[in-house]
């Protein structure tokens, strides 16, 4: 096993820094990376049913946590369109947009800062 020294400490090579951020409204988590996939599917499908199967889960799941997230920040993040001759479909509103890149510019952010102080305190990068 390889090891890089730091001071008077010696570490494996290979030794990784993880976070995850998330933002809680009341103690209770309301946004995370798992919906930012579920945004992206979402825009990228134009369906919410499609964006579920590409995550593995089901539509009323996907349908939950949007329902959730839109109660719980008091605004709107996603519309739909009943289906009929011209089909229906979802797509993100402004806010769902605004929170997204304000969510991706935060945990940026913090995964930099997190990635000088490891370095800072193990001496070597994450991986």
């Amino acid at each position: 096993m390889t090891t890089r020294a730091r001071g008077d400490r010696i570490w494996p090579a290979g030794l990784l820094v993880r976070s995850k951020v998330w933002l809680e409204l009341d103690g209770r988590p309301v946004f995370s990376r798992g919906r930012v996939l579920l945004f992206d599917a979402i825009d990228r499908h134009g369906s919410i049913n499609a964006a579920a199967r590409e995550m593995g889960i089901s539509y009323r799941r996907a349908w939950g946590y949007i329902r959730a997230m839109e109660a719980r920040l008091g605004v709107g993040l996603v519309e739909t369109r009943t289906g009929g001759s011209h089909g229906g479909g979802a797509s993100l509103m402004a806010e769902a947009r605004r929170l997204l890149a304000g969510f991706e510019r935060l945990e940026r952010g913090i995964n930099g800062m997190v990635d000088r102080r490891f370095d800072s305190e193990f001496g070597q990068r994450r991986g």
